[in-house]
């Protein structure tokens, strides 16, 4: 059988997937401060609008004017795409308070209801007619009750992929930890990207690994990466091997 797939338009990702990623897999992107999780989920929605395929970005942790300078500052102007009605994003970060969020048109007032939480996403997901999301983060959603961890992911999957939707959705992990995100949130999902900032020999290197990936075969060893004034670059031709970065 076929599988359909969507292309990152990440520089030396797809390599990492069998050539992208199966449509409608819902993708756990998680990692540390400082990794590049909010820049990957960024890229790869503007460049599924730059592909012609619509999306959606649902911010938890920043301003919508915050993020959209700051995807401006990597050449991804979502403006145009916004106005034509491509491209939205959800506001769930303010609460609709202050005079910039009342001209959103996508507000979530109260975080902690994850009925209104899910209306919104599925009109704006209908409005667009996404065929991308991302979703920064989920941790949010879920880091004030732990034990409905899995419950909101699985809602969120249903929505997402019932939209035929292929989405990625950040996750919070503290450097230390060895995990995703939470409990049972791993197993919510088709697919975990873990992207890493480790020390070697001195030096801070990013460094990503394709941990799942459900329908199709994927790259199982860890890769370094870089963001580039033009967002991420994956080398999929060398590989992370403790304290030494091998070329293939």
């Amino acid at each position: 059988m076929i599988v359909e797939r969507v292309k990152s338009g990440i520089p030396g990702f797809d390599e990492l997937v069998n050539g992208g990623i199966p449509k409608r897999n819902i993708v756990l992107l998680s990692g540390g401060p400082g990794t590049g999780k909010t820049i990957f989920s960024q890229q790869f929605l503007y460049q599924g609008l730059a592909l012609g395929e619509p999306g959606v970005l649902v911010t938890l942790e920043e301003h919508p004017v915050q993020v959209r300078r700051e995807m401006a500052s990597f050449g991804w102007d979502v403006r145009k795409y916004e106005e034509e009605g491509s491209f939205a994003i959800v506001d769930a970060f303010t609460g609709g308070i202050g005079e910039a969020a009342k001209r959103e048109r996508y507000v979530v007032r109260s975080i902690d209801d994850i009925g209104e939480f899910m209306d919104v996403l599925r009109e704006a997901l209908k409005d667009t007619k996404a065929q991308r999301a991302a979703i920064d983060s989920v941790s949010t959603l879920y880091l004030t009750r732990p034990v409905s961890a899995r419950n909101v992911l699985m809602q969120l999957k249903r929505v997402l992929s019932g939209l035929g939707v292929t989405a990625l959705m950040v996750s919070q992990v503290s450097v230390t930890e060895r995990g995703f995100g939470g409990p049972g949130v791993e197993h919510a999902s088709d697919g975990i990207i873990r992207l890493d900032l480790d020390e070697v020999d001195g030096e801070l290197v990013r460094s990503m690994i394709v941990w799942k990936m459900r329908g199709t075969k994927h790259d199982m060893r860890r890769h370094p990466f870089e963001i580039t004034d033009e967002g991420i670059r994956v080398y999929s031709d060398k590989v992370v091997k403790g304290s030494v970065v091998r070329y293939e």
